[in-house]
Parts: C-alpha cells; sequence; structure tokens
C-alpha cells in the first residue's frame, strides 16, 4: 500500500507526479474503476493474494462489504467492476446466471449498502464458470478453440439479465462474441432498473491477459493449471494488426445498442482510443489498463529499473489524452490516494 501524502522520503515526489497528472491530463477519481475478483470461496488472509500480480488479491464474498468501504470511503472511488470466481466450473458454465450466483449476491450486497454511491460494473463472460477456460461454449470436446457463438449469446444474454436483475448499474460483455449487444439489449429491456452496457468491444488478443487469468482460474488444481497454459482466444479476438476490424466491431456495438464501447488492452492501443473517441461521436469510450501492464510495472519496480510512481501517472495520463472516458486500471486505487477532490 502506498505511504499517505507527505509520509516518507518519496511524499513529495509522488505528490508531483499526482498533481501533474490531475493538472495536464485532467484525471478525476470519478474516471477510474477499481477491479474487484470476487470469490465464493471463503480464504484465509494468506491465501487471497495473486501471485502474478502483487499488491491485488481475491476478496471473498463475506468480505465485500469491508472491501467496497476501502474503495469507496476510503479512496473515493465510486465506480467497481466485479470478476466473479465461483467454487464449481461446469461444461455449460451454469453458475454464471444462477441468482445466488458470487456477482449476483455480491452485488446486491453492495448495493444495498452503498446505493448509489457506487456505481456497479459486472464482467459478463463464460469463461470462470466453464471447464474450457474459453469466453464462450466449444462446440466438442475435440473442436479445440472453436465456440458456438450462437449458443454462447443466449448465454451471454441470461447472465446479463441476472445481473441487472441483482441491481447491477453496468453490465459489460467481455466474450467478443458477434450479436452479444443485441442479445443483452433484448434481455434486460424489461428489468426494473435503466442498466445500461458497457460492451468490449475492441478487444485484442494479448498475452498481457495471464496474470488475470491466475486470479480466474484460481481453485489451485492440476486442472486450472493446465487450463492457464494452453488456452488461446486469438480466434474470437482482435488482431493487432488490425484497426479497421476494431473500428468495425466497435462500430457494430454502438449500431446494436451499446451505450459505452471498450479498447483492451490499454497502453499499446490507445491509437485506437484516439480513433474511436473521434469516429463515434458522443459514445463514452473506456480503455482497460490490463493485468500483464500492471504486472510488468510492479516487476521492474521491484528490481528497481523503473520509478513506479512516475510511470503509473505517465500511462494513466496517456490513457486520459487519447480520449479514455473510462479507465479500468489495477493501479485504480493507489492512484486515487494521491488525486484530490
Amino acid at each position: 500500500m502506498l505511504q499517505q501524502r507527505g509520509q516518507g522520503a518519496g511524499g513529495g515526489r509522488r505528490q508531483h507526479y499526482y498533481a501533474q497528472l490531475l493538472k495536464e491530463s485532467g484525471l478525476r477519481r470519478e474516471h477510474l474503476v477499481c477491479p474487484v475478483f470476487v470469490s465464493e470461496q471463503d480464504r484465509s488472509i494468506t491465501d487471497r493474494s495473486i501471485e502474478a500480480m502483487p499488491g491485488m488479491e481475491l476478496t471473498p464474498l463475506s468480505a465485500i462489504g469491508r472491501r467496497m468501504h476501502d474503495i469507496v470511503d476510503g479512496a473515493g472511488i465510486g465506480s467497481v467492476i466485479l470478476f466473479g470466481i465461483p467454487k464449481v466450473r461446469d461444461g455449460s458454465g451454469s453458475a454464471a446466471y444462477d441468482e445466488k450466483g458470487v456477482v449476483q449476491r455480491a452485488v446486491r450486497e453492495i448495493k444495498s449498502a452503498f446505493g448509489r454511491s457506487a456505481n456497479v460494473v459486472t464482467d459478463v463472460c463464460v469463461c470462470q464458470y466453464n471447464l474450457s477456460g474459453h469466453c464462450g461454449l466449444t462446440i466438442s470436446a475435440d473442436s479445440g478453440n472453436k465456440v458456438d457463438n450462437d449458443a454462447t449469446i443466449r448465454l451471454l444474454a441470461r447472465i446479463a439479465k441476472s445481473h441487472a436483475d441483482a441491481g447491477a448499474d453496468i453490465v459489460a460483455p467481455s466474450a467478443m462474441m458477434d450479436g452479444q449487444v443485441q442479445a443483452i439489449k433484448e434481455a434486460i429491456a424489461g428489468s426494473s432498473k435503466r442498466t445500461r452496457i458497457l460492451s468490449y468491444s475492441a478487444k485484442h488478443a494479448s498475452s498481457l491477459y495471464a496474470p488475470f487469468r491466475s486470479a480466474a482460474f484460481a481453485a489451485g488444481n492440476g486442472e486450472d493449471s493446465a487450463i492457464k497454459k494452453k488456452i488461446d482466444k486469438a480466434l474470437y479476438q482482435v488482431s493487432y494488426s488490425n484497426p479497421r476490424q476494431a473500428m468495425r466491431e466497435i462500430e457494430q456495438d454502438v449500431s446494436e445498442g451499446a451505450d459505452m464501447v471498450m479498447v483492451k488492452p490499454g497502453m499499446a492501443y490507445l491509437d485506437l482510443v484516439r480513433m474511436a473517441k473521434e469516429r463515434f461521436a458522443g459514445v463514452p469510450v473506456a480503455v482497460q489498463n490490463v493485468s500483464g501492464e500492471y504486472a510488468m510495472v510492479k516487476a521492474a519496480a521491484r528490481r528497481g529499473w523503473i520509478d513506479e510512481e512516475e510511470w503509473k501517472a505517465g500511462s494513466l495520463a496517456s490513457m486520459r489524452r487519447a480520449g479514455a472516458d473510462m479507465i479500468i486500471s489495477y493501479f485504480a486505487l493507489e492512484v486515487a490516494r494521491y488525486l484530490r477532490e
């Protein structure tokens, strides 16, 4: 955890970095979205850390209230995105849409305790809930990376509706299935509250998601370890070499009714953030500062190769400069402590 302002030798330097970040890029706490890994398994304090993401940890469902207090009341961040980690996975990802599932229960508890003070975004995907680890339902056991798009979007719609019914403010489909936004839009139309859609429209195939998987598949058994090593999602994610496809994906999601769109990963794709802001006027654009970006900064800083505070401030400033309206970042809690109201 960071030292408070003025404490320790680095206090003044940190204040300088974040004062510049505030002044030159206009970053405010309301631009930040803090990721929370909420786990259905109760874990001891020593068993919650995520090895590949130093400083991040799993939050047992029983502790979600305390975690939200740290984020909302302690750091002044009003938005979180929940990634659920169930006790049990199966071939159909059924725990993902269970009204008593880990995300659904967490949403109800957060909204009951914090109301409008907490803007709750939920990740809508299947990867943590099915046996293959893919973002969709695979057609057969020997099909490799082949995913059944139509069956998956029906499942995603069911998941999103269960999140909306629980009280989620925003549902965020991240599976990169064709037609997912339209299916979700239709499914949540009858919900009692206005739930918006933040689509992971331009999610690029990248090895930078690997640290996230160490949390998503946190059961620790051999099967989970194998998934983390072998899974390849390139067939349904966007290639880094094709910006026109990224813009087509965003255009399609906007036409289907997405309220907001996202570019992911962050630092290497800021040209696409700027392109999306210019091409889709009036549509808020989010960027995700992904787990691999976080892990690289932490690893280099621990070895004394970079100044962690300077790079965190600079990287988030670059995202705001590119035009990001929302930044989902594992640095959010650390950075927010240095941003003025």
